[in-house]
């Protein structure tokens, strides 16, 4: 059994993430999933977390928002945070801007999770053609569904419809990748 443990900025990403993973995650899979309030406690604690992490066969996925940052830099960070735990094989991924790129990336999910009609007709509007370019994806979500989009309601009824291979979020789709080489590297431990 290998155990994929989950560092997460926030409950709306877990709530996604718990969708997702009956999709992504083979039978031999555990997920750990560990949310923090936030990137600040995210950073504060993560070696603690990391070093105090004993369960043999472990895997390690870091994962935050972009927001307005330097996506090079957070993603450096976080990494050097990770070699300091002692976990330097730990897989880091950014959401580009937001969690809520993920969504645009497909529309028929989100369709699907809120109980809307007639999302679909926006994904070739140039504004969302690229889902990881909206510039505040969150309040363009809220927006875009009437309100019907809540953070971590919304994460969890999406996250129960996400396709793991058919999505146009860049982010997303190396996030997809970064977890199945974790679970590749997982199965080739002792």
């Amino acid at each position: 059994m290998i155990n994929l443990v989950c560092f997460l900025e926030e409950p709306s990403a877990k709530e996604m993430l718990q969708g997702l993973f009956p999709r992504l995650l083979p039978d031999d899979v555990t997920p750990v999933i560990i949310p923090f309030e936030g990137k600040q406690d995210l950073e504060k604690q993560l070696v603690k977390r990391m070093r105090g992490w004993l369960r043999p066969r472990s895997v390690f996925l870091v994962m935050r928002d972009q927001d307005a940052a330097n996506c090079k830099a957070v993603k450096a960070n976080l990494a050097k945070l990770c070699a300091n735990a002692g976990k330097p094989d730990a897989v880091v991924r950014i959401a580009c801007r937001e969690l809520e790129s993920f969504y645009f990336g497909d529309l028929a999910t989100v369709e699907a999770g809120l109980g809307l009609r007639h999302l679909v007709q926006h994904k070739n509007k140039a504004k969302y053609r690229n889902p990881d370019a909206i510039g505040n994806p969150a309040e363009e979500l809220q927006k875009l569904t009437g309100n019907a989009y809540q953070k971590v309601s919304g994460s969890r009824a999406i996250g129960l419809h996400l396709d793991p291979d058919a999505n146009t979020s860049r982010s997303f789709n190396v996030l997809v990748a970064g977890i199945r080489r974790l679970i590749a590297a997982g199965k080739a431990m002792p």
